[in-house]
């Protein structure tokens, strides 16, 4: 069982999300077309392409970027040329902060997440400094209520038959962990199965948790925003532990 929950986080983050639909619209795109240009177009081929087009149709991207963003990738349209960076990184509190990002231009965008960092209390460090702390796994949340069926019972059995190696049973969300290669089979079947998914992610899972002071909170999420809000940047990971009730507070 799962010592901690990312639910309360996810809210918060998906509430933020929700008001910059049209920059949540164009990460998936760009992730789209990178995973087009590494791997190819036919995304039964492309397990990266693959997961990508389900958090596009998950989100309700319009088809026609879609297949724009996948002919940018194959080269069949022009494009930017986009590379992968990574930034690390710690915040207020001593969090360790994971940026992960697509760019054209890596010297302008290392220098801008450098003066996000700087302005809101964090600091940018070396390659290597936080992302040894993180695991890349499968995560979902299913909303409790919205499967009044599924009990703790029938959950661990389910998990036992998705191939999960970690479960959290939290007051309004069932979560599941699942290795990082089993992602889009398990979200597929939960499809199959007709279980409401409230979150997932292909997510950097935190090996420990900083358990950040109640004055810390809100610059620490505030400097989170401002990495997310970033155009060059596609997901912030932190090891951040706060208290649901302390995060509900600073959403509204």
């Amino acid at each position: 069982m799962s010592g901690h929950s990312k639910w309360s986080t996810i809210k918060h983050k998906k509430a933020a999300t929700d008001a910059r639909r049209g920059k949540m619209f164009s990460k998936i795109l760009k992730e789209i077309t990178v995973a087009a240009r590494i791997g190819g177009g036919d995304p039964k081929g492309n397990p990266r392409l693959r997961a990508a087009l389900l958090e596009a149709r998950s989100n309700s991207v319009p088809g026609d970027n879609i297949d724009r963003a996948i002919k940018k990738g194959t080269g069949e349209l022009a494009a930017e040329v986009y590379e992968e960076v990574i930034y690390e990184g710690y915040g207020p509190g001593g969090v360790a902060i994971l940026v992960e990002g697509l760019t054209d231009n890596r010297n302008r965008t290392a220098g801008e997440v450098r003066h996000v960092f700087a302005r809101n209390g964090g600091n940018l460090g070396e390659s290597g400094c936080v992302a040894w702390m993180f695991t890349r796994r499968g995560y979902f949340a299913i909303d409790r209520n919205a499967a009044p069926a599924l009990d703790e019972e029938k959950l661990m059995e389910l998990a036992l038959e998705l191939g999960a190696d970690d479960v959290a049973i939290e007051e309004e969300a069932y979560e599941i962990y699942t290795p990082m290669e089993e992602f889009i089979t398990v979200q597929e079947e939960l499809e199959r199965r007709g279980i409401p998914v409230a979150a997932k992610e292909l997510a950097m899972v935190p090996q420990t948790w900083v358990d950040v002071p109640r004055d810390k909170v809100n610059q620490v999420l505030r400097l989170m925003e401002a990495l997310e809000d970033h155009d060059d940047v596609q997901n912030v990971w932190a090891n951040l532990h706060v208290d649901e009730k302390v995060l509900e507070a600073q959403s509204r």
